[in-house]
């Protein structure tokens, strides 16, 4: 299985286009919108969510490159976490293909086809999570409940936002995505357990950083409103990895207020120290 970590960031990237924060203007390596594409083959490839980067984090991935037909690509399809913006207006980007599959919670399938314009131009089909797509396991764990802001009036049942742990059953290699995690979810340790690499939410080191002087108006209660435990903390993911040796650990969906962006950070520096990792976009796994 290759997982190619296409864009690492939360929504609005980094350095994020409306924010002169010292990290915004510091010399910290840039990363476009949380998105990963993976493949059974490398010759098909499916989306693990759609940011709005998704043009050109194509272009920069030679292995997503249209060809060698004028009109052939190697995308498939994608698998999506929730219905937020951030991980879904890429899809409108895509509205050319032909045909596309799109997988995911029912909830967030309803939302986005109400909202977004997608699939209306090809032959798109929307489904519930299979157990199999593309030659690869899949599996589903909801992880929250949380509505994107444009579906706080839908009555749908969720749940709203889930994980994935895939498996490639030729080599037994597996991979967990969960860029979204309101708490540590139960039973997300059994989740993960056999993983070779997991795919961790890291939006907000800390619990209330987007409290700070450079994130004035901005309060510790919008920021726990978004949905995402904070990397520290007794009850921050990292505690909890400390305590789940086996897999590789990684950090991805950091937002810009995020200090362990910056390399040479103590925060950074801390990730490292317990064991986990903080990939740059194009990462390249085989699993």
């Amino acid at each position: 299985m290759k997982v190619l970590l296409l864009g690492t960031a939360a929504g609005g990237g980094f350095p994020q286009w409306n924010c002169a924060c010292a990290l915004c203007t510091s010399d910290a390596p840039p990363r476009t919108q949380d998105c990963v594409a993976i493949s059974a083959d490398g010759r098909g490839w499916y989306l693990l969510n759609a940011s709005p980067d998704i043009r050109a984090q194509i272009l920069a991935s030679p292995v997503l490159r249209a060809g060698p037909g004028p009109r052939e690509t190697p995308l498939r399809g994608a698998l999506v976490t929730d219905a937020e913006l951030d991980h879904t207006l890429g899809l409108v980007m895509l509205r050319e293909a032909p045909s596309f599959g799109v997988w995911g919670p029912d909830a967030a399938l309803h939302a986005m086809r109400g909202a977004l314009p997608v699939g209306r131009y090809g032959d798109w089909t929307f489904s519930p999570v299979e157990p199999e797509i593309g030659g690869l396991r899949v599996r589903a764990l909801p992880v929250s409940d949380k509505k994107p802001k444009y579906a706080r009036d839908s009555t749908s049942d969720g749940p709203w936002v889930v994980a994935y742990r895939i498996e490639d059953p030729s080599t037994g290699g597996v991979f967990v995505y969960a860029p979204c995690l309101a708490t540590w979810p139960p039973g997300f340790g059994e989740f993960t357990d056999g993983a070779d690499y997991v795919l961790l939410d890291g939006t907000f080191y800390g619990a209330d950083e987007m409290s700070g002087a450079t994130r004035a108006g901005v309060g510790s209660q919008a920021q726990r409103a978004m949905g995402h435990v904070p990397i520290s903390g007794a009850d921050g993911s990292l505690a909890r990895i400390r305590d789940l040796p086996g897999p590789r650990w990684a950090y991805t969906h950091l937002n810009n207020t995020n200090p362990a962006l910056a390399p040479d950070s103590p925060e950074h520096k801390e990730v490292l120290a317990a064991g986990a990792e903080l990939p740059l976009d194009g990462t390249l796994l085989t699993l």
